[in-house]
């Protein structure tokens, strides 16, 4: 098979983004049938269809779409050589660092991590985007190539990332580089937090309120836990995130069961009560890519992460 060139990479994922071809060169700077051109030829190249054509524009296969995720994740590497080469030897790290994170964490666990790498490396422009851990969740955004390093839930008994993202490797401990065969991605164990019972400030009987839950909950590990519970109604209230949950349980509106991270936010106005040494886990811990583990703008971002972490 010929090897496709940086520009066929970039036209692949210009028009994976933009839905189109005709916007794909717009961004580009290319004509539509120099788009559609080197989208064809890359087909040809790669022996399959990588985009279903339509009048609603372009849509990734799913050959396209495993396609798209690695032509990104080289794209992204191009970008680091430059900064990788002044580096070596030096202790320098320099250059853009995209972090994907669920809201609890970009919120608490990220930043002191972020604070202290700055300082050491000022020429590291982190750029965080909060992701909702649903579906392939925050290790998705590494899997596709729009981050290099995720804050992800992992599962607790080795079953790889919450989210459900194929091919992560189990969440056992820090994975070095190199564990994992090539595509698949890497995981390392940052904390482990306990669920609690969180529940309106002196109420009598709190496992009588109504159950508050939010959509990113949990993974099955969890779930399985819950559902051995008979004491747990099923949730009247479904809310956007954790910080919602915990202001409505404020509120008296019922009860709730948090992980450690998103109690961090909590208030006088609810009461925690731990559920024993038999209750629910979770680990939180990274997720990066094989060829971006070895970069040094990762590898400082994970060891100031453990430095938080304890």
């Amino acid at each position: 098979m010929a090897d496709l060139s940086p520009q066929e990479l970039r036209v692949l994922a210009a028009v994976a983004d933009s839905g189109g071809f005709s916007a794909a060169g717009a961004l580009l700077g290319l004509s539509q049938s120099a788009v559609s051109h080197s989208v064809r030829g890359s087909e040809a190249k790669v022996g399959a269809v990588l985009f279903e054509r339509g009048r609603g524009g372009a849509s990734p296969t799913p050959a396209g779409e495993r396609a798209v995720a690695l032509a990104r994740r080289i794209l992204r590497m191009y970008e680091v050589l430059g900064a990788e080469a002044r580096g070596a030897g030096r202790d320098t790290v320099a250059g853009v660092l995209r972090i994907a994170a669920f809201r609890s964490a970009a919120l608490h666990l990220l930043p002191p991590a972020l604070e202290r790498l700055t300082a050491r490396h000022p020429g590291i422009r982190p750029e965080v985007r909060v992701v909702r851990e649903l579906g392939a969740g925050t290790a998705g955004e590494v899997a596709a190539g729009r981050a290099d390093l995720a804050i992800a839930t992992l599962n607790a008994g080795g079953g790889g990332v919450g989210g459900g993202v194929g091919g992560a490797t189990g969440a056992g401990g820090s994975v070095p580089a190199g564990a994992a065969a090539p595509g698949r991605l890497l995981t390392g164990v940052l904390r482990e937090e306990a669920y609690a019972l969180v529940h309106p400030a002196g109420h009598p009987d709190p496992r009588s309120l109504p159950l508050l839950d939010w959509d990113e909950n949990c993974g099955s590990y969890t779930r399985d836990w819950w559902r051995a519970q008979d004491w747990i109604p099923r949730a009247t209230v479904k809310a956007e995130d954790d910080g919602m949950v915990l202001t409505m349980v404020g509120r008296g509106l019922g009860m709730a069961i948090l992980p450690e991270l998103s109690l961090r936010e909590a208030t006088d106005a609810v009461d925690i009560t731990g559920l024993g040494p038999s209750g629910p886990v979770r680990h939180v811990g990274y997720v990066t890519a094989p060829e971006s583990a070895s970069t040094l703008a990762v590898r400082a971002l994970i060891r100031e992460l453990r430095s938080e972490a304890g």
